[in-house]
């Protein structure tokens, strides 16, 4: 039984932060939104409570019976988590602060006997977020840490394992944060460190084969590292029995049709290929909401699907490359962790396909997709590709998708991609395109007047895409990719840098 980690989401915009500390480690978790608490199984090693925009003084605050797990696993609140916990024991009480913290602060003493700071030292930089404080611990409460300001910046309860701390040891500025983790998830919870690409792959490659038995498996390969990597490891599992279909969807990257198939050969997979252009464009005419090209698409895709199924006798199954983004973005939870937006690959099949899902990469962030993707010896090319959008350069066009909208898009981001290639920025960002914005402006090529169209470039950089943070690219490098599309692609006259990251603005503009 594979061990883990539980991490209850309040809504906090660090929690996947946690989640990604904890894997770290080498220690599996999950996320799950408060009110929807999974079984407290065997598996489950200990408990984290995330932070929340809430205050627990709320009456809309989101609750838990946190004595459900109160001395049957260790377990740690942070920020809001403490703060709960201690409002809800008797002689526990929680004020808004008249210091509200926020930002860097230091321990001004800490219970070094303590074994959640242990090799954390006095003085140590800690990140704190909160405007409430605990004003008084029960009796049975007692104080680990303090701040200059904050008396109770971290408490236990006596002869339990379970722990308070009003700071945020996952972010980067807690500079022994990961000591903090790696004491409560290694030491206190006693997790084994044993799960790695390798373990991953045999566990879910043993899993694949009891679910799958001998049935049929069609998947839809997009070129991309999640994808090849799910393709991968259901070969490894059922070999023949998998079917690939990589459909050109017409919102594809310049030439990637041909280029991804012929990326494929040599791997051992069955790929076929299907040209459905005309289906996914005609079925974007006239639409312009982010959330319905989307669904369109997602419609569409689960079409194509359809039809290719149909082509194999007696297939039961249907791959997806979802990962625990997808996941995580698509269970609403209250606070800045609701539904962003829809991914298609997460919303269900309809009823009139017949078959079941599988999704060998659910539990997954981008980057350990890639390490399982080098343990499999996939090659550098595929999986050092840069993130690419299900619905492709649907949701990199503003506004209505037409023909003449894909075709310039695809030249200006070829040479966007190829300029980030050559000048050896590629592999220092994590995805990087064009966007297509529905404005036109003003320009003058030679002695004429022109009035067409403005594309904005985007680069950014991320572990895992839940954050990122937008690429300082050199000046000269922006000039040159700036220069080369206004002169080469007919119908663009300026180009734009964007300089958001995430949070508060997303990797795509839909």
């Amino acid at each position: 039984m594979q061990e883990k980690i539980l991490i209850l989401d309040f809504g906090s915009q660090y929690t996947q932060l946690i989640a990604r500390r904890v894997r770290e480690l080498n220690v599996y978790c999950e996320i799950h939104p408060y009110h929807k608490v999974p079984a407290l199984d065997a598996s489950v090693k200990g408990v984290i409570l995330s932070g929340s925009p809430y205050s627990v003084r709320q009456a809309a605050a989101p609750t838990i019976d946190w004595l459900s797990f109160h001395q049957k696993v260790p377990l740690l609140g942070v920020c809001y988590g403490a703060q709960y916990m201690a409002q809800h024991s008797k002689g526990g009480e929680v004020v808004a602060s008249e210091i509200r913290e926020y930002g860097r602060a230091h321990l001004a003493s800490v219970y070094d006997t303590s074994p959640l700071f242990k090799n954390i030292s006095t003085n140590s930089q800690v990140w704190m977020s909160h405007g409430d404080t605990i004003a008084q611990v029960p009796d049975n409460f007692e104080i680990i840490a303090s701040t200059a300001q904050v008396r109770v910046a971290a408490y236990q309860i006596k002869g339990t394992q379970t722990f308070g701390i009003q700071f945020h040891p996952e972010v980067t500025h807690s500079l022994e944060g990961k000591v903090l983790i790696e004491n409560f998830v290694v030491d206190i919870c006693g997790c084994s460190q044993h799960w790695t690409p390798n373990s991953f792959i045999e566990d879910t490659v043993t899993q694949l084969q009891k679910q799958l038995k001998n049935d049929k498996v069609i998947l839809g390969l997009s070129g991309g590292v999640d994808s090849s990597v799910a393709a991968m490891l259901l070969h490894e599992a059922i070999g023949e029995n998998l079917y690939c279909i990589f459909v050109d969807n017409g919102l594809l990257r310049k030439n990637e049709f041909a280029s991804v198939l012929e990326a494929y050969k040599g791997m051992g997979l069955d790929v076929r290929g299907i040209d459905a252009k005309d289906r996914f464009l005609d079925a974007l005419v006239g639409v312009t909401d982010p959330e319905k090209k989307r669904k369109i698409i997602g419609r569409v895709f689960i079409e194509v699907f359809d039809d290719a199924a149909h082509q194999v006798a007696d297939v039961k199954w249907l791959a997806q490359g979802t990962i625990y983004p997808d996941v995580i973005e698509s269970v609403s939870v209250k606070g800045p962790s609701a539904t962003i937006k829809s991914h298609h690959n997460v919303g269900g099949l309809p009823d009139f396909m017949k078959l079941k899902v599988v999704e060998p990469l659910r539990t997954l962030f981008k980057d350990e997709v890639r390490k399982v993707g080098k343990a499999l010896l996939i090659s550098e090319d595929i999986l050092n590709r840069h993130p690419f959008p299900g619905p492709g350069l649907a949701v990199r066009i503003l506004g209505e998708v037409t023909p003449e909208k894909v075709t310039i898009l695809q030249e200006a981001d070829a040479i966007f991609i190829e300029n980030l290639k050559t000048s050896g920025w590629y592999d220092k960002v994590w995805q990087a395109g064009v966007v297509f914005v529905p404005v036109q402006s003003v320009g003058v090529m030679g002695d004429e007047r022109t009035y067409e169209n403005v594309v904005a470039l985007r680069a950014v950089e991320s572990v895992d895409g839940m954050t990122a943070d937008w690429t300082h690219l050199p000046y000269e490098i922006l000039a040159k990719i700036s220069n080369e599309i206004i002169n080469n692609v007919k119908g663009i006259n300026r180009v734009v840098y964007d300089i958001s990251s995430k949070p508060p603005a997303t990797i795509e503009w839909e």
